[in-house]
């Protein structure tokens, strides 16, 4: 199984495609997730969220992921000093921004953290595709997610999807996620209308807004693999 590790370099191949299981916040997700053979683990530290994890929950979530299993942190605009709370009590391998940080606060973040970032890109139409090549000069990974809707509160996991086509036939030069929308129901065709090798799914696999569906859970994983 394709697996990203903290670099952002696939260390091997295979014909399955990685799944990144977010907004998890209880162990029995937890356990799930990895049980089903997610490669990745999400918390959220946003408190508009119905996924929001305090700092001493994702602590305890994070240390039963097993070995192997990258534990990423999702913020939005978050200041140094809550980052600095989040990294210093939670184990982590990758951070997730998921607001508006600027290519500059992308390379600031890796510098002070000392932990590869995944930045998330809201897509719409055309007009948003120029700003994947910016991050993708400074990021380690690129997340690519439906554009909320105008007053939206949240700026993903609101179980939308945007046009594939539009970046069918992008040439990515880092390592990609696709978000928005996936369900199980619909990973195999996400993969391959886009040629994404990662999905990232949150409210596809839950049974009310933040409350994970372990038999979701296990069947997104199983249609990508």
């Amino acid at each position: 199984m394709p697996v990203l590790v903290g670099s952002g370099r696939e260390i091997s191949q295979g014909s399955s495609v990685s799944t990144k299981i977010c907004g998890l916040s209880t162990l029995i997700d937890v356990l799930a997730a990895a049980d089903a053979g997610a490669n990745y683990v999400g918390f959220v530290f946003f408190d508009k969220s119905p996924r929001n994890v305090s700092i001493e929950s994702a602590r305890s979530l994070a240390v039963e992921v097993p070995v192997g299993i990258v534990k990423v942190a999702l913020t939005v605009n978050a200041t140094n000093e809550e980052l600095d709370a989040i990294t210093a009590a939670v184990p982590l391998d990758m951070l997730q921004l998921h607001g508006k940080e600027t290519p500059e606060r992308v390379l600031e973040v890796k510098a002070r953290y000392g932990l590869p970032v995944m930045k998330a890109v809201g897509v719409a139409d055309a007009s948003d595709l120029p700003a994947l090549a910016s991050y993708s000069a400074v990021a380690d990974q690129l997340l690519i997610d439906a554009k909320p809707p105008k007053g939206a509160d949240l700026p993903g996991g609101n179980g939308i999807a945007f046009d594939w086509q539009l970046i069918a036939d992008y040439d990515f030069t880092i390592p990609w996620m696709l978000a928005g929308g996936l369900t199980p129901q619909n990973a195999m065709e996400a993969v391959r209308m886009t040629g994404a090798r990662q999905l990232d799914v949150s409210s596809g696999v839950e049974g009310a807004p933040g409350v994970k569906d372990i038999a979701k859970i296990a069947a997104f994983v199983k249609a990508v693999q």
